[in-house]
């Protein structure tokens, strides 16, 4: 059974200090990478030394103080927001340009109404079909 591994990543003067506990949360141990892009990297080859799966599921949690932790949760919860919104607005524009279509609308005509590019229009035109 494969079990997913918590990384707790700390930052530091040289880099990240890398907490790795496995599901039940009991500590596999600590390595450290200059920059967190590299985090995975160091652990998987960590967890294989140890003759762990170096395979396994990682989460890599970046750790900051309450402030700025706070702003990385608001900001990562105004992006999601905004993703389903566009989602949201992508499936609109797409019932409206195959509305329009039906009307016998050209596709210069749909773009002008609903105030998009004709190369927008077309995108939505085939993605509708």
């Amino acid at each position: 059974m494969t079990s997913t591994y918590f990384v707790t990543a700390h930052r530091w003067e040289r880099g990240w200090e890398l907490h790795i506990a496995d599901a039940a949360g009991q500590e596999v141990g600590v390595t450290q990478c200059r920059t967190l892009g590299g985090a995975e990297a160091m652990v998987r080859d960590y967890l294989a030394l140890d003759d762990r799966d170096g395979d396994a599921p990682l989460e890599i949690r970046p750790v900051f103080d309450p402030a700025v932790q706070e702003q990385v949760t608001a900001s990562r919860a105004r992006i999601r927001a905004a993703q389903l919104e566009q989602e949201a607005a992508a499936k609109e524009s797409r019932a409206a340009v195959a509305r329009l279509d039906e009307l016998g609308l050209s596709g210069t005509e749909i773009a002008q109404v609903l105030q998009l590019s004709k190369q927008r229009v077309s995108d939505l035109r085939k993605a509708s079909r």
